[in-house]
């Protein structure tokens, strides 16, 4: 089982950046891909973007791409969201997941969420416009 927790979330004006990072403890997880979910009051639970677990793949949802980054350390067993050119409607509670520890998993990545076993508590994110 893996444990997962966020950080790095919080305030920031429109435009501006931030980067979120997911820490993984319980065990190594190259073999797991990685997401970033987000959910926004009264919205359903929606894809951000995902790494596979090596980290050759990556995939964005259309609403995010070339403005946010997703990388991963597997030394430090950390992922990474980067957010640059925030937007309002960037705001919303961030949670990274992460699937089971399969071969598949280090070179593919998916986007729904009933892929992803494991999931952290969520980290704030509130853009101001």
């Amino acid at each position: 089982q893996v444990q997962l927790v966020e950080s790095g979330g919080g305030l920031v004006q429109a435009g501006g950046s931030l980067r979120l990072s997911c820490a993984a403890s319980g065990r190594t997880f190259d073999n797991s891909a990685s997401g970033w979910f987000r959910q926004a009051p009264g919205k359903e639970r929606e894809f951000v973007a995902g790494v596979s677990g090596g980290g050759s793949t990556t995939i964005y949802a259309d609403s995010v791409k070339g403005r946010f980054f997703i990388s991963r350390d597997n030394a430090k067993n950390t992922v990474y969201l980067q957010m640059d050119s925030l937007k309002a409607e960037d705001t919303a509670v961030y949670y990274c997941a992460a699937t089971r520890a399969t071969v598949y998993y280090y070179s593919t990545v998916p986007r729904g969420h009933s892929e992803y076993v494991n999931w952290g508590q969520g980290t704030q994110v509130t853009v101001s416009s």
